[in-house]
């Protein structure tokens, strides 16, 4: 196990017999916990956990650990707050949970057994993060489900010319089917947020190895740099000019387009002709003469 990772044993450990107080909820984690069950109810209904082995990132109070046991999920919960864990295995005597205190955006996704399933209530700060580290292990991972920020989860699901299309909507489309699963209000919190949640579906897909991964990841984003320029101009910033061009031709897409306009499909094609550069592209933009 790796530095700075722990695991609880299952069921409730000896002296650990006497009822204990919550812990306080802690700004720097991004802590808002649910009120209840009912809450979880689209994620469930998603995921059908029953049988399946399931990872739960951040479980904090227990409401949806408590739902995935009860239908019947074999269940490993990832806390980074150690007292939150040990409130976790005191509410939760349940041989069928296994809790690791770990910073879930260091877990190494890619030793779970195949098939698994990912949820989890998702700290707003993180959740972007966290979601495309999962998404990028579709070899292991065949479902997953979460609750995150009303605005992320429009990213996620937005297409082209919605105003909340832009980088994460591709490179999350490219790895997976998104589906939104609804609206909870903030109020569905201890504490409530500024803003309203929403919950996401995702269906994954085996990925392309990492360095075509990371490759695709940097056009998009590159496209994307400056939203108010179109493809050329933002190609150009990152190639030069004359490759841009050279690319642009080759995936016969129209230079003065911009980004926020292309699908999936487009990007991918743009992404093969700039394999068929890629010696030119990794020479960088050239130099302008001196006059």
């Amino acid at each position: 196990m790796s530095a700075g990772t722990a695991r609880l044993s299952r069921g409730v450990g000896s002296g650990y017999h006497r009822p204990m107080a919550k812990p306080s909820l802690k700004k720097r984690f991004g802590q808002h916990h649910l009120r209840g069950g009912g809450m979880c109810r689209p994620l469930l209904d998603y995921l059908q956990p029953a049988g399946r082995r399931v990872v739960e990132i951040g479980p904090g109070g227990g409401v949806l650990s408590a739902e995935l046991l009860r239908l019947g999920a074999r269940l490993i919960a990832l806390e980074v707050d150690e007292e939150w864990a040990l409130h976790l295995k005191r509410a939760l005597p349940d041989p069928r949970l296994s809790i690791v205190v770990t910073d879930a955006r260091r877990f190494p996704w890619q030793r779970l057994p195949k098939p698994t399933l990912i949820t989890g209530n998702l700290p707003f700060n993180v959740a972007t993060h966290l979601i495309e580290a999962v998404l990028s292990h579709g070899e292991v991972i065949d479902r997953a489900a979460f609750m995150v920020q009303k605005e992320v989860a429009e990213r996620l699901v937005a297409h082209p010319g919605d105003a909340a299309y832009g980088a994460l909507s591709v490179l999350v489309a490219a790895q997976a089917k998104v589906r939104y699963l609804g609206t909870l209000p903030a109020q569905s919190f201890r504490p409530p947020p500024k803003v309203d949640a929403a919950y996401v579906g995702f269906e994954l897909q085996s990925g392309a190895p990492q360095d075509e991964r990371l490759a695709f990841r940097r056009l998009v984003h590159l496209a994307f740099g400056h939203r108010r320029k179109t493809l050329r101009n933002c190609l150009a910033s990152g190639w030069g000019k004359a490759v841009a061009a050279d690319v642009l031709r080759a995936a016969a897409i129209d230079g003065g387009r911009r980004a926020e306009t292309l699908d999936l499909e487009e990007f991918r094609v743009l992404y093969a002709a700039s394999v068929a550069h890629a010696d030119a592209i990794l020479q960088g933009p050239g130099k302008e003469p001196r006059r």
